[in-house]
């Protein structure tokens, strides 16, 4: 189903955001309101907490294409951090290849 998978891939975006590890913005192009009520679910998140206001605030919609390649040039980030060249690799956490940890 293609809106489990943006709405995943997105809310995954947001939480890195959260998670400083990005300060990108994430563009959605919301012809004829297609995306309201995902945008919705994202402002009920805030409002619970479950998303910071600031991590939230990589997401730029607009109705057109045009608007959004304008504000996606102008978007400023607007969050607490970034964290400084993270390395998610299992050695940061203290295990080595030698383990035999499987994926």
């Amino acid at each position: 189903m293609i809106w489990l998978q943006v709405d995943t891939e997105l809310l995954e975006v947001i939480t890195w955001a959260q998670l400083g590890i990005h300060d990108k913005p994430v563009g959605l192009l919301n012809v004829d309101g297609y995306y309201n009520s995902l945008l919705l679910f994202i402002d009920k998140a805030v409002e619970e907490g479950f998303i910071s206001p600031s991590a939230c605030q990589i997401i730029v919609s607009t109705p057109t294409a045009k608007e959004l390649v304008k504000k996606l040039e102008e978007y400023v980030p607007c969050h607490e951090s970034v964290a400084s060249k993270l390395s998610w690799e299992m050695e940061q956490f203290g295990y080595s290849q030698s383990y035999g940890l499987s994926r």
